[in-house]
């Protein structure tokens, strides 16, 4: 499934869509940053509350296909723009980061 559909399917509000084809590949949620870092697989779609610059560097290195923001978390107009700059889809839900993966897991990703 690509970024793009999973917005539509699921009704994520997309902040910073510079790669709407991008497959995904799983899920991985977590708020540690260096424990996503060591953790999240490329193509996965990292569900977080963090909302800080330093996140759209870990999406960067662990090459995720998205941050997904859950509990109602929007990002500032910084954090977009630096993941346009930087390629990385940042989306956001109102659902907890449980409900969201719940959700997720029922699709054929």
């Amino acid at each position: 499934m690509k970024i793009s559909d999973l917005c539509k399917v699921l009704g994520l509000t997309p902040h910073a869509l510079p790669a709407p084809e991008r497959e995904i590949t799983g899920v991985y949620i977590g708020d540690l940053l260096s424990w996503v870092m060591g953790r999240a697989k490329e193509g996965n779609v990292w569900i977080t509350i963090m909302s800080n610059q330093n996140c759209i560097a870990v999406a960067t290195l662990s090459d995720v296909s998205a941050i997904l923001l859950a509990e109602g978390v929007v990002p500032d107009a910084q954090l977009c723009a630096l993941a346009m700059t930087k390629g990385i889809n940042l989306l956001s839900c109102q659902e907890p980061a449980y409900e969201a993966a719940v959700r997720l897991s029922a699709l054929p990703l």
